[in-house]
């Protein structure tokens, strides 16, 4: 075996020379992913955080009561528990997000960070979406709920979920994607993500206009001063969605950055408005069939195709980088040697 100060190093295999494949050169080894501490930490905080909050909300009982809005109006609030000022609708649902934080969320979050942590590119990517699931709901809970005890712990996972994206999303080597553009779908993902960012502005904003335009406020406001999720919807995530779309369709590897979580976040609705939608009816919200039937089976629609192209886009992305140590010395790798080693 020749020394790793002559510059190769042959495998000592047992393989004679001639055979030999592969010889240690001094090349960096550059991962596409970028393992770092602090996003492993700030999931620790969110996973901590989620659970606490999501366990407190699934044990508050339901106490319906009677309240008059500010807008003269009669709802019923939630009336006990973490929900205990929120209107029985949104309390309700907020408990429905709870069940899936829970049984969904949290396992993936799990999972994807023990993924990452070994340097899985896919898994990488799946935690951005796990992380915008994350940011999405508590920045809701955090400025759309009814002040609570639990709002700075909202506000504590509604922080670590926003940074620990921005650095998760950031540790990734876009030149490495940029390498496998030629091998990632394009135009089904491209239609797909402009087609659901238009839909959801035209759905959430159709029945506002048509309330302001009556002189009424929407359906569901209760006694809430503005609507939270429509806001948030249709001046961020939306455009997102149209954004990616457009860069995927250019062939950029920005946009399927951006469009993995948001695939992700789409792809988890399903759970999200079926648990909702049973907590609300077991809590005695009065619900009409088609307040029933149309977003259980809209929604349900929109995230299972979300899933599919997902898939197709994560499958062509590997599960894993290997990189084999037969060298302590930083900065050497395996490099393949296609006329055999000398």
């Amino acid at each position: 075996m020749q020394s790793l100060d002559e510059g190769v190093w042959l495998m000592n295999t047992g393989i004679p020379t001639t055979d030999k494949a592969f010889v240690v050169t001094r090349q960096p080894v550059r991962w596409a992913v970028h393992r770092s501490t602090t996003v492993l930490i700030l999931c620790l905080t969110i996973g901590i955080g989620a659970a606490v909050c999501a366990l407190l909300g699934l044990l508050s009982p339901v106490d319906p009561t009677v309240v008059h809005t500010t807008r003269g109006g009669l709802i019923d609030l939630y009336g006990a528990g973490i929900y205990r000022y929120d209107s029985l609708f949104a309390g309700a649902g907020n408990r429905g997000t709870d069940a899936v934080t829970l049984a969904i969320a949290l396992p993936l979050l799990v999972v994807s960070v023990w993924r990452f942590r070994g340097g899985s590119p896919r898994w990488h990517l799946i935690l951005t979406g796990v992380l915008l699931w994350f940011l999405y709901v508590y920045a809701t809970l955090a400025v759309g709920a009814a002040f609570n005890p639990l709002f700075l712990v909202y506000v504590a996972v509604f922080g670590a979920s926003l940074w620990c994206l921005v650095l998760a999303a950031r540790g990734f080597d876009r030149n490495w994607l940029g390498r496998l553009l030629d091998q990632l779908p394009r135009r089904w993902p491209a239609v797909f993500l402009i087609t659901s960012g238009v839909l959801t502005t035209a759905l959430w904003c159709t029945p506002v206009l048509v309330a302001q335009l009556a002189g009424s406020t929407p359906d569901r406001l209760d006694g809430y001063t503005t609507l939270v999720t429509v806001a948030v919807d249709t001046a961020v995530i939306a455009p997102a969605a149209v954004v990616a779309g457009l860069l995927i369709w250019r062939r950029r590897a920005s946009g399927y950055l951006a469009a993995i979580p948001l695939l992700v976040l789409e792809g988890l609705l399903a759970p999200l408005i079926v648990a909702q939608t049973i907590s609300q009816l077991r809590a005695g919200v009065d619900l009409a069939p088609g307040e029933v039937v149309g977003p259980v089976v809209g929604f349900g629609i929109l995230a299972l195709a979300a899933a599919a192209v997902l898939w197709t886009i994560l499958r062509r992305i590997p599960s894993s980088i290997s990189v084999i140590r037969c060298a302590t010395a930083p900065g050497w790798k395996i490099a393949d040697n296609a006329a055999g080693a000398p």
